[in-house]
């Protein structure tokens, strides 16, 4: 802000002939078209983050999901199951290897506002939770302080995310479950049919479970990812960044980490979904059963089913995601936020 100087002697020209520069709704203006800019490249440096790592990772994606499934309907996946390798084989074999890609289309539609809504929330999400600390004295940065307002921004930004893309990642997990010709013909059809197979209840179905899954995860994420970061940055102060391995290894941890303590929660997740799809009969009366009747026909080991393709894909794909962002902040000139 521009600030008038006044001669105390009473020699200078009064404060209504000093150039004040522009008025102050001119320069309000220019600040909040200013912190509107700096939003847009956030969301953006987030989505690129988010799309370009789950499109190098989409093929293991759609094994996770094959895996989490296979007990529901597919009793010829079912038993035996089937590794890694071998399900692979057989999607290229049946639907051609453009089939690893399947669905690839909506996961980007969801995933570049899910991620840009992720990263950009987490990153305001912080900035509150640290006023709010300085305000009332809060604990030193490396505190657990620290770690707690990285947990409890994590855990905010990925509600905030997944309740506003959620009907997306819905359609998105039942067009990557089909094979062959599918109910679903695509996105807007599978929007279409959803809505009048099962009204608009069904476009956030599992979103419960969802959030109790999500929460947890992105946080645990964030939370892993920024102290592993912060450690090496302690370490090594010579460098103004972490070098290109050191985010790669810290997303890889933070990913694997996030997956197994929250990986039943997903599988269930998956499931509930899934209710309904195709016309099909419902299995589940809810969360809890769907829990109970999981442990009761495919043991506690069900709950982990999928988990080493999933190992697979979170290894690169968090990774990717955390070491794109930070790469998209420096080239859209937006390296204000917390993640730096």
């Amino acid at each position: 802000m521009a600030h008038v100087h006044r001669e105390v002697d009473g020699g200078g020209p009064p404060p209504s002939a000093s150039p004040a520069g522009p008025p102050a709704s001119a320069r309000c203006a220019a600040t909040h078209k200013e912190a509107a800019w700096d939003t847009a490249k956030l969301l953006a440096a987030g989505g690129v983050a988010g799309s370009f790592s789950k499109t190098c990772t989409a093929p293991l994606a759609r094994l996770t999901i094959l895996y989490q499934v296979q007990g529901m309907h597919d009793t010829r996946m079912a038993k035996p199951r089937l590794h890694m390798g071998e399900l692979l084989a057989r999607i290229v074999r049946e639907e051609g290897a453009r089939a690893l890609w399947k669905g690839n289309g909506v996961t980007i539609v969801h995933r570049f506002p899910y991620a840009a809504v992720n990263f950009f929330a987490y990153e305001k999400f912080t900035r509150m939770l640290t006023n709010h600390d300085e305000d009332f004295d809060g604990p030193p940065p490396g505190g657990y302080g620290l770690a707690g307002r990285r947990l409890l921004a994590g855990g905010a930004a990925g509600a905030t995310a997944c309740s506003v893309t959620y009907p997306l990642d819905l359609i998105r997990t039942r067009l990557a479950v089909q094979r062959g010709k599918g109910y679903y013909k695509g996105m807007a059809h599978a929007f279409g049919r959803i809505l009048g197979d099962e009204g608009v209840r069904g476009l956030y179905r599992g979103l419960a479970a969802t959030l109790v899954g999500v929460a947890p995860c992105i946080a645990i994420n964030f939370a892993t990812y920024e102290t592993l970061r912060a450690k090496w940055m302690h370490a090594h102060p010579e460098f103004n960044a972490p070098t290109v391995g050191a985010s790669l290894a810290a997303g890889s941890v933070a990913g694997m980490v996030s997956s197994t303590a929250t990986f039943p929660l997903d599988l269930l997740r998956r499931r509930l979904q899934l209710e309904g799809a195709g016309g099909q009969k419902r299995r589940y009366n809810g969360y809890l059963h769907a829990l109970r009747t999981l442990i009761q026909h495919e043991g506690f080991r069900g709950l982990y089913a999928g988990i080493v393709p999933e190992y697979v894909k979170v290894i690169p794909g968090v990774a990717i995601s955390f070491y794109t962002y930070e790469m998209a902040k420096r080239m859209f000139n937006c390296e204000q936020g917390h993640i730096r």
